[in-house]
């Protein structure tokens, strides 16, 4: 009886997924439409909403994201800086996604600031990135220059996206553009890599590095990756100072990352330029929309995003005389050191990032360290002849925005590389599932009969 049964229903759910199917967009199984439906269409469609719900099966939705800022104080990536790259990535507790930001990778001088793009430092740092993130694994390492971005416009030639529709124009790695779909995918699933590059972008010192797990790349639709670019330094739009920011949707679920250098300065008034610069940075950044969005829908903006990260040498300093500040710092009474802070100043009276969130800071202050003794702050009593005298501050921030986030750990790295040290912050988030994989869905659902969903449908998601 128990056998009739279900047969029963496995006949009754083909014939509402077929008939669905053809109503419906046929990549979609969520997203069908509201016709003239009798009882059972809708009991179905409970079982279905059910049976996601309480399967252990299902793949999960949560995704862990590393989100990392280093200001490199203009120096080149040295082979030796692995060991503290290994560190800084915190490699013990892998994530699914590292979002890396960088200031400084090229010195600020006239030729680099006013000159062309010179994208030797950005791929030398990613080459060190995609060493350090693959070697930990046993894995040999593959350059990871065939993901480098050749558009500020383009589409990510892999995962179930691929099998919902056509890849469109404009990708990662121009040398794979005119290759078979299939070949692409092959490309993506072979090789020994972990984790590959996604989206890069360099403006002046200012570098974003993003890269995520090769299996979620296959499992997941990564759609709608772009970057952008806003300079706000010299005489408001030279790239000394400004941000790089990536959007990107993760199925349906969009992400925006910003990658900031703000104007540096402790005297009074230099947060009304940091403000400022933020400010031009949310007006200036936007996104087109894809060729298969309504193209009558505006640019997205940062705040378009559902999940949205900004980080990066914001170089917010301590309204505090220097040595009471180094007097807290000794004591390590972060709290306390904290009421001083005058990015968290400048959001309680709502002039910068209102609504944002920032962890708790339970680390020592990242800038400034001596150039003589990377254990020390730079200045103080006594300090050596040439020393700049610079109040510690956290110049070195990560900052969120929106639902569906829960921060994990914020820490900072000791580094001795340069005169700041790196931080980084740890996220879970949430993404929204477009549709269920119909080849998850044969395996976790022991009523469906492959034999009762479309063979189109299937040969679109099973690879």
């Amino acid at each position: 009886m128990d056998t009739g049964n279900r047969k029963s229903r496995a006949r009754r759910i083909g014939t509402w997924l077929q008939r669905k199917y053809k109503r419906a967009d046929p990549f979609h199984l969520s997203e069908v439409s509201d016709g003239a439906e009798d009882e059972s269409d809708d009991y179905l469609d409970d079982v279905l909403v059910r049976s996601t719900q309480m399967d252990p099966c299902i793949s999960t939705n949560e995704l862990r994201i590393f989100v990392g800022s280093w200001n490199v104080a203009g120096k080149s990536p040295i082979g030796s800086l692995a060991v503290d790259l290994d560190e800084w990535l915190n490699l013990k507790d892998t994530a699914d996604m590292y979002v890396l930001g960088f200031q400084e990778i090229v010195p600020l001088k006239t030729r680099n600031v006013i000159g062309a793009e010179d994208p030797t430092e950005a791929m030398n740092w990613n080459k060190l990135i995609g060493k350090t993130l693959n070697s930990k694994y046993g894995c040999s390492w593959l350059t990871p220059m065939l993901n480098i971005i050749s558009s500020d416009n383009y589409h990510y030639p892999g995962g179930p996206d691929l099998r919902r529709k056509s890849v469109g124009s404009l990708v990662i790695g121009s040398p794979l553009r005119d290759r078979p779909i299939r070949n692409r995918l092959d490309k993506l699933n072979g090789g020994s890599d972990r984790y590959k590059l996604i989206a890069s972008k360099k403006m002046v010192g200012v570098f974003v590095s993003v890269w995520m797990r090769k299996e979620l790349l296959i499992k997941y639709c990564i759609s709608n990756v772009k970057v952008f670019s806003v300079a706000c330094g010299i005489m408001g739009y030279l790239g000394n100072k400004g941000a790089v920011s990536v959007s990107m949707s993760i199925e349906g679920t969009s992400f925006c990352f910003i990658a900031a250098h703000l104007a540096s300065g402790e005297k009074k008034g230099d947060e009304i330029r940091r403000n400022y610069q933020v400010s031009e940075i949310f007006r200036r950044t936007s996104f087109t929309r894809s060729p298969t969005n309504d193209t009558s829908s505006p640019p997205l903006t940062i705040l378009g995003h559902d999940r949205i990260f900004w980080f990066g040498d914001l170089n917010y300093r301590l309204c505090l005389e220097d040595s009471f500040a180094r007097q807290l710092i000794e004591k390590q009474d972060w709290r306390a050191l904290q009421e001083f802070d005058q990015l968290r100043r400048e959001q309680t009276d709502g002039r910068v990032f209102q609504g944002w969130k920032e962890g708790s800071i339970d680390f020592a202050p990242t800038y400034k360290y001596s150039s003589h003794n990377f254990n020390r702050y730079s200045g103080g009593f006594p300090s050596r002849s040439g020393e700049k005298q610079r109040t510690p501050a956290w110049c070195d921030r990560i900052l969120w925005y929106g639902r569906g986030t829960k921060q994990l750990s914020y820490f900072r790295s000791e580094s001795k590389f340069s005169d700041h040290r790196p931080v980084s912050a740890l996220f879970s988030t949430q993404i929204k599932l477009l549709s269920l994989p119909v080849q998850e869905l044969l395996q976790c659902t022991p009523f469906f009969s492959p034999a009762s969903i479309p063979n189109t449908y299937v040969q679109a998601h099973v690879s």
